[in-house]
């Protein structure tokens, strides 16, 4: 049983919590529970819309003074005064040379202070023909984002381009000022526990620390990783090298084809049709002997006591 004094511990830790979350307007949710579960960001998510970013800027000056009370709140981490812009982009060419192509595109990355995070590629064939299609994930800083977009386009002939933007702005102030209210709450319960007696009283305040130190991380891994995306974007390029063609042209009339080549074409569609034949027999041939071979045989016992029975009349 959990003493009264423990009792009485966690209850003025969950008061001290509600004026503190009160006091910072971030959110009308009752309590920190259910402010931890916003504080994940599912729910900031969904609520979210993209907002279109401005040609050539990461980052555009709010159209208004943003989340007062919020902003305040987060201190220097998170200025309202610009908005925290995600971009993201799909280029997809068609390149002469896969390798240069490629070679040139890392290059250029680095120079603007980015890295190629993922690539793939694969050879194609056609006949004796071959090409090479393949897939770079590029991180680039955000300042240089449409500059590298503008880059792409000059490898070849562009296929498809698609850049998105997605503002985050809001979800990093709520994120801040949460963190705020939890690390002042854990100082708090620091001070329960160095001031608990009993052994009830230590595990009951460390429990809660425990609970209040993981959200603390959780909102802090995601905080780190929205930063990380406003700062560098990600651009997906797709290249791929011309696709080999046959040489040949097919007549307008049937009767224009020329006579070797309609002799050849002939050829081929006996021997495909021999060849089948002779797949269909292999396929055909364990049915037989499974089943037509005993009706033979039968067959030719029943006609031979036929026979001797009249033979015999």
């Amino acid at each position: 049983m959990v003493s009264r004094r423990t009792l009485g511990l966690l209850a003025v830790a969950a008061l001290v919590t509600l004026a503190g979350c009160g006091a910072t307007g971030s959110g009308g949710d009752g309590g920190a529970a259910g402010g931890y579960e916003q504080a994940t960001g599912v729910e900031a998510d969904r609520a979210q819309e993209a907002t279109p970013a401005p040609t050539g800027e990461p980052r555009e000056q709010a159209s208004d003074g943003g989340s007062g009370g919020a902003g305040d709140a987060s201190g220097d981490v998170v200025n309202t005064d610009e908005r925290a812009i995600i971009r993201t982009g799909t280029v997809a060419v068609e390149v002469d040379d896969y390798e240069s192509a490629q070679s040139a595109l890392t290059s250029t990355v680095e120079g603007y202070g980015g890295y190629v995070s993922d690539s793939r590629q694969d050879r194609r064939q056609i006949g004796n023909d071959t090409w090479v299609r393949g897939e770079l994930v590029l991180r680039v800083p955000s300042e240089h984002f449409d500059a590298l977009v503008n880059d792409t386009r000059g490898l070849g002939e562009v296929q498809t381009v698609e850049v998105n933007s997605r503002d985050v702005t809001d979800q990093l102030v709520d994120i801040e000022a949460r963190l705020e209210n939890l690390r002042a709450e854990r100082d708090r319960l620091r001070e329960l526990y160095d001031q608990a007696n009993t052994t009830e009283d230590v595990l009951a305040v460390q429990r809660e620390l425990s609970d209040v130190q993981g959200e603390i991380e959780r909102l802090e891994a995601r905080q780190q990783s929205l930063e990380n995306q406003v700062a560098y974007s990600t651009l997906t390029v797709r290249l791929e090298e011309p696709r080999p063609t046959p040489n040949r042209v097919a007549p307008d009339r049937w009767y224009d084809t020329p006579v070797l080549l309609a002799f050849m074409q002939s050829v081929d569609g006996v021997v495909v049709v021999a060849r089948a034949f002779v797949v269909g027999f292999a396929y055909a041939l364990p049915y037989l002997l499974a089943f037509a071979l005993p009706v033979v045989v039968v067959g030719a016992v029943l006609w031979r006591v036929a026979r001797r029975f009249r033979a015999s009349e």
